[in-house]
C-alpha cells in the first residue's frame, strides 16, 4: 500500500529547515519585543490569557492579545513566555488549527489545566524567579489556581498593572471602538432603568449583609441595567463599561463622548439625586473603587465576571462575594413584556422555518441546494418576516 502523503497544511518543526504552512504567523519580532519589556519589569515568565478585562466570552480585536502574540486565532488558550521558551495551551477543538497558525517559536501543549501550566513554569523558571501577569485579565478563581500551583516553589506570582503585551504591540494595536452607545427603545424592555436600579437597591436592603454598593464588571450587566446597547464586540450588543451602584449614588464608567444625545439625557435626567448617573471615564474605575473602599462599606460583586485586579482593591472584610451579582440574577427573570416579545420572536422564527422547510421539499430534489445556499436562504426568510407590533396597555404604553 502507498504511504500516506505528508500533510502540508500544518507546521513541521522537526524538518531541516522547519516547514511552516502559509497560514502560520512569524512571531520572532513580537516575542523579542515582549521579552524586552519583560526584562525591563523583572519578569522571568509572563502569562497571557485569551480573555478581556470583563471575562467576556467574545472579545474585540483590541483585546486579542493572545492572537497577536502567537498567531493563534482560536477563542480559548493561554500562552506563557520566558526569555528562551514560549508555549501555548489550548483544548482539543484547536490542536489542528494551532499547528496551522503557530510558527516554530512555540511549543503546543495539548491540555488546558493550570496544573500543567504550573509544572511547565516550574521547569522553565528557576527558583527566585518572578512569574508575572496582568491581574485585570484573570478571574479570581484563575488567579488563585496559579497561586496554589506556585505556592512554596520559590517562584513569585507578580501582578503587573502595565500590560506587557500591549507595550510590545505598541501603536499597531487596534484603536478602541468609537461607535455610538444608544438607548434601547422602551418597547423592547418593559422596564425603565430607574425601575431596575430601584429593584437592585431593594435587593441590597433585603440582604442580611446590607451591602452599601454593587460592583458590575460584566458588560451585559451594565447594558441591561441602563437599557443601553453598543457595538464594541462583533455580534455582541455591549460596550466597555463598569458600574458602581450605591444606596444613594450611581457611577457609570464609560467613554462618555460615545453616548448618544438621548442616552445621555436619560442618564442625567434625575440629577441631582439618587437617580442621577455620574459619568466617569472608563479607566478611572480602579482609583474610584479604591477611594470608595476606604470608608465603612460593603461591596457586593459577582465573582464570575470580576477580575482579580478589581477584587484585590477591596479589603476582604468589606466584600460580599457571590457567583453572580444581583443584576445578573434579576436579568435572568424576564418581565411580562419581555416574555411577550420572546413569544413573538419565536412565532416570527417559526414562520420563517416553515417557509424554509417547504422550500427544501421543492428544491432539494432538483439537486440545486447545498448547506451554504440553504443557510443563505433561511437567513433571507428570517429577515423578510415583519416584526410584531408591541401590544399596548390601556395607558398606551407597551403592555
Amino acid at each position: 500500500p502507498r504511504a500516506p502523503a505528508t500533510r502540508n497544511d500544518i507546521r513541521d518543526c522537526s524538518a531541516d529547515p522547519p516547514y511552516l504552512p502559509p497560514t502560520a504567523t512569524n512571531t520572532t519580532a513580537r516575542l523579542a519585543a515582549l521579552r524586552g519589556t519583560m526584562r525591563t519589569h523583572g519578569a522571568h515568565a509572563y502569562i497571557v490569557p485569551s480573555t478581556d478585562a470583563h471575562m467576556s466570552e467574545y472579545i474585540s480585536e483590541r483585546d486579542a492579545r493572545l492572537g497577536w502574540l502567537t498567531g493563534f486565532t482560536g477563542s480559548a488558550g493561554t500562552a506563557v513566555v520566558t526569555q528562551d521558551k514560549a508555549a501555548l495551551w489550548t483544548d482539543s477543538r484547536y490542536w489542528t488549527q494551532a499547528e496551522r497558525e503557530l510558527d516554530c517559536n512555540w511549543e503546543l501543549q495539548r491540555t488546558t489545566s493550570i496544573e500543567s501550566i504550573g509544572m511547565w513554569i516550574l521547569n522553565a523558571v528557576p527558583e527566585g524567579g518572578n512569574v508575572s501577569l496582568d491581574p485585570f485579565l484573570f478571574s479570581i478563581d484563575t488567579w488563585n489556581s496559579y497561586s496554589r500551583a506556585l505556592h512554596g516553589s520559590g517562584r513569585t506570582l507578580l501582578p503587573l498593572e502595565t500590560n506587557l503585551v500591549d507595550q510590545a504591540w505598541g501603536n499597531q494595536r487596534p484603536l478602541p471602538s468609537s461607535s455610538e452607545i444608544y438607548s434601547l427603545p422602551a418597547e423592547f424592555t418593559g422596564s425603565s432603568w430607574q425601575e431596575k436600579v430601584a429593584g437592585i437597591r431593594q435587593r441590597m436592603e433585603q440582604h442580611v449583609r446590607r451591602p452599601t454598593a454593587v460592583l458590575l464588571s460584566g458588560l451585559e450587566e451594565t447594558a441591561w441595567l441602563f437599557n443601553l446597547r453598543g457595538n464594541d464586540i462583533p455580534y455582541n450588543p455591549v460596550f466597555y463599561s463598569y458600574t458602581l451602584l450605591t444606596n444613594t449614588t450611581i457611577s457609570l464608567f464609560v467613554e462618555g463622548s460615545r453616548l448618544s444625545a438621548a442616552a445621555r439625557e436619560s442618564l442625567l435626567s434625575g440629577c441631582p439625586g439618587p437617580l442621577c448617573v455620574e459619568l466617569q471615564e472608563y479607566g478611572q474605575v480602579s482609583a474610584h473603587l479604591h477611594r470608595y473602599a476606604q470608608g465603612n462599606v460593603t461591596v457586593w460583586l459577582g465573582t464570575e465576571y470580576t477580575t482579580y485586579g478589581l477584587y484585590g482593591i477591596i479589603p476582604q472584610e468589606k466584600l460580599l462575594e457571590e457567583n453572580y451579582s444581583p443584576v445578573m440574577v434579576a436579568k435572568a427573570v424576564k418581565n411580562a413584556h419581555e416574555q411577550e416579545m420572546l413569544r413573538a420572536a419565536h412565532v416570527r422564527d417559526a414562520v420563517a422555518v416553515i417557509q424554509y422547510l417547504l422550500w427544501l421539499e421543492k428544491t432539494v430534489p432538483q439537486g440545486q441546494v447545498d448547506e451554504f445556499s440553504g443557510a443563505q436562504h433561511i437567513d433571507a426568510l428570517r429577515w423578510s418576516v415583519p416584526p410584531p407590533r408591541p401590544a399596548l396597555s390601556s395607558k398606551g404604553q407597551p403592555g
